[in-house]
């Protein structure tokens, strides 16, 4: 007997926006790492989608939450991407899935008034980036692959499907 696939079960869903401003660059915070050479990396605004959350709501609640912005859920289409695989945090384990969204907006003061207290603890500085300087990062990016994926987005190819990225864990 056949039938749909079942729907994976996630240890942790997270949304996360492309915030891109009228200078076609992306905002990154800097993370620290516990693993590997690199001992921080960069990453989009985003975070955990909380329980009866919708992806789009997550995504409107943290950014608003990291960088002050003020949009609808209805500003963020469709997700442009996302990854996803197994990894263990150390406060959690198993398989968690990103989901992109691109947005752009005029560029502005960041606000990180709205941190959670472990993302005051944990983000060292935030940035907008060009694609030149994404291309030739000397810390890690995540998601891996951004650059190329902004470059077909900023070029407007947008896809129909999100773009499946490599998983960075």
């Amino acid at each position: 007997m056949t039938g749909a696939p079942a729907e994976e079960t996630y240890r942790r869903r997270t949304a996360r926006v492309l915030l891109v401003d009228d200078a076609d660059r992306v905002l990154l915070f800097r993370w620290p790492l516990r693993d590997g050479p690199a001992s921080h990396c960069w990453i989009t605004p985003g975070g955990g989608v909380e329980p009866g959350e919708t992806l789009h709501a997550a995504a409107v609640r943290e950014l608003r939450e990291e960088t002050g912005l003020v949009v609808s859920p209805d500003d963020l289409g469709q997700p442009v991407a996302l990854t996803s695989g197994h990894a263990d945090l150390g406060w959690a384990e198993g398989l968690f899935r990103d989901d992109f969204f691109l947005l752009r907006a005029a560029a502005y003061d960041i606000d990180t008034a709205g941190f959670t207290p472990i993302e005051r603890e944990h983000v060292g500085a935030h940035r907008w980036w060009t694609l030149s300087e994404l291309a030739n990062a000397e810390e890690p990016v995540y998601p891996l692959m951004l650059a190329d994926l902004l470059t077909d987005l900023l070029a407007g190819r947008l896809p129909t499907a999100p773009v499946r990225l490599p998983w960075h864990h």
